[in-house]
């Protein structure tokens, strides 16, 4: 099995990528988790570029999250919002056929970023994403100093977040099974 992972934040020190980071040394076994870090190279959203006309790095991009089977988000809370790549990245994949019904789990790094997420949540419900919510999960990283080793190595981190991604698999797996009886 095979899931992308994005994170909202350019920092290079962003929590949000760390979380994620950690999730990829925490998969369950048989999975493979991708960070995709192209996010702040995809050009601005513009639907006249759809088609024919669209950017190879976009391009690119539809076709790791087309791939994937399943994807996983964090994402800041910038002035009681989603971050603009990330919201920029969403509305690339809006015109993607593979989009529709992908398997999203959420990773909030900050308890107090609840308006982010509910934000996140609306935009992907808009776009036909499956959001798996016994896989989304709040981390109290806030204000702490982690990297993603620390964070796969804190039973009181790592145990919730390998609970969620046991639970995205089941999510992802379950999906492929109910397709199949189609």
């Amino acid at each position: 099995m095979k899931t992308t992972a994005i994170s909202g934040s350019l920092r290079a020190a962003s929590l949000n990528t760390c979380v994620l980071q950690a999730a990829c040394r925490l998969a369950p076994r048989g999975v493979e988790i991708e960070l995709f870090e192209g996010i702040g190279n995809l050009p601005f959203f513009n639907s006249d570029l759809e088609a024919e006309r669209l950017p190879a790095e976009v391009a690119r991009f539809r076709t790791i999250i087309g791939t994937a089977d399943g994807l996983l988000i964090s994402s800041p809370e910038y002035a009681r919002g989603v971050s603009g790549v990330m919201k920029n990245a969403l509305d690339w994949l809006v015109g993607s056929e593979t989009f529709p019904g992908k398997p999203v789990a959420l990773i909030n790094t900050s308890p107090r970023a609840t308006h982010a997420l509910a934000a996140l949540t609306i935009t992907l419900e808009t776009m036909s994403a499956h959001l798996v919510k016994d896989a989304s999960i709040t981390l109290p990283l806030l204000g702490t100093v982690n990297d993603a080793g620390s964070i796969a190595a804190n039973p009181d981190l790592a145990g919730p977040l390998r609970d969620a991604l046991q639970k995205f698999v089941g999510a992802i797996e379950s999906q492929g099974n109910r397709n199949e009886t189609r």
